[in-house]
């Protein structure tokens, strides 16, 4: 199972937001590309950029950060969300480098671009289904939607997306703990992988997700605990590649 830190971009710089409101935001470092060293000297396997400027305006907005974080690390799978809305912006992402686009609000509002998609630029497909209660919220987590979020996975996944990046926005950026059930219930209904994000808090809850990795659980995405340091990147992978294994890239 793959340890993910993730890398929260607005107006440059690299922040955590809680619970995905603007106004609960930390700023952690001015140099994005900065950070994303760090993680990739840690042993990240994996990165998960996030431009929340562009998730919540519908366009991207931190591409030429993006850009450099890419560039310097070439061989190194990165995944990107955040107003990804049109097969251009997916184009311009896949030749920077980026190996994995991740689909949110237009996934949920216009379905048909899912599969679009997945035919344009097949393998590089990933859908981020961000759920309260069981119900998808969409722009920039403004707004719940009336999905539920097991039957609009399971329509994206006949559509040919590669994962599904799970979060449940109760726990993101809380420290409270990552929803191991919900995680696995959604991985259980599912035949692709299932990355889980939010409230991951410590070393228990990445022992937690590898005692159900077997459900299909590729990953989990970390934030604020890594840039607190109550999760330390190298012993996170270590402890997962030690119980479950170390996952694909």
């Amino acid at each position: 199972m793959l340890v993910i830190p993730a890398i929260d971009l607005k107006d440059g710089k690299c922040v955590r937001l809680r619970q995905g409101r603007k106004e609960e935001e930390t700023v952690f470092s001015d140099d994005p590309l900065a950070v994303a060293d760090r993680w990739v000297e840690a042993g990240a396997r994996r990165l998960h950029i996030v431009d929340l400027n562009g998730a919540f305006t519908g366009r991207p907005v931190n591409e030429k950060a993006i850009r450099r974080i890419a560039q310097a690390h070439p061989d190194l799978p990165i995944q990107v969300g955040g107003g990804i809305r049109d097969d251009d912006t997916i184009e311009r992402y896949l030749d920077m480098g980026v190996q994995y686009v991740i689909l949110g609000t237009h996934a949920v509002t216009a379905p048909h671009f899912v599969g679009d998609a997945c035919s344009e630029f097949p393998g590089h497909i990933l859908v981020g289904l961000d759920a309260r209660e069981g119900k998808v919220a969409i722009d920039g987590w403004s707004k719940l939607s009336h999905h539920d979020v097991v039957e609009l996975a399971r329509r994206f996944e006949q559509e040919g997306v590669e994962a599904i990046v799970y979060t449940d926005i109760s726990r993101d950026g809380m420290m409270s703990g990552v929803n191991v059930e919900a995680t696995v219930r959604l991985a259980r209904a599912l035949h692709i992988p299932v990355i889980a994000s939010g409230g991951v808090a410590s070393l228990e809850d990445v022992r937690r997700l590898c005692e159900v990795a077997e459900e299909g659980i590729l990953g989990a995405v970390v934030g604020r605990a890594l840039y607190e340091g109550s999760v330390d990147l190298a012993e996170a992978q270590r402890l997962a590649d030690e119980l479950c294994g170390g996952g694909v890239s």
